[in-house]
């Protein structure tokens, strides 16, 4: 797939639908080896009614989920078959470790993810996301992804 992937690329790789596909666009992939993926964040998001009223910001782990997805398309891709009738075999984030948030997330910020496999297999992957606003770290996380 041609860079960078954006809305009608990313469903045919993710299951994932409004209101909770949460990454807007690919910009940069290596595959089997980094991913960077961007989510804009707008004042019309779902979540900011009741998180929190007055002052909204985007709840933690929905920062975390986004930059799963991230790495479900690094992943998705890297095993091949997308979209070409072969393997769609979903994947499935079923660990995180090592989360840190560091700044709150508001709307008019863009996410950018990177994340990179800290270890790869046929099933089950690992790999370590940064988000960042700005240049500015704001969260990260070890995760942990299974297929099907």
């Amino acid at each position: 797939m041609k860079l960078p992937l954006k809305y009608e690329d990313i469903i045919k790789i993710l299951p994932h639908r409004y209101p909770f596909l949460l990454v807007d666009m690919i910009t940069e992939m290596e595959l089997g080896k980094r991913v960077v993926g961007i989510k804009n964040v707008t004042i019309n998001e779902p979540f900011f009614e009741g998180h929190f009223p007055g002052n909204p910001i985007m709840p933690g782990v929905l920062i975390i989920e986004a930059m799963a997805q991230v790495g479900g398309v690094l992943a998705r891709l890297s095993i091949g078959g997308v979209g070409e009738g072969g393997n769609e075999t979903p994947v499935f984030f079923v660990s995180m470790d090592k989360v840190k948030f560091r700044v709150p997330v508001v709307p008019g910020n863009q996410l950018k993810f990177e994340v990179e496999p800290l270890r790869t297999g046929s099933r089950v992957w690992k790999m370590a996301g940064k988000a960042f606003v700005n240049g500015d770290l704001v969260a990260q996380a070890e995760l942990v992804a299974t297929l099907g």
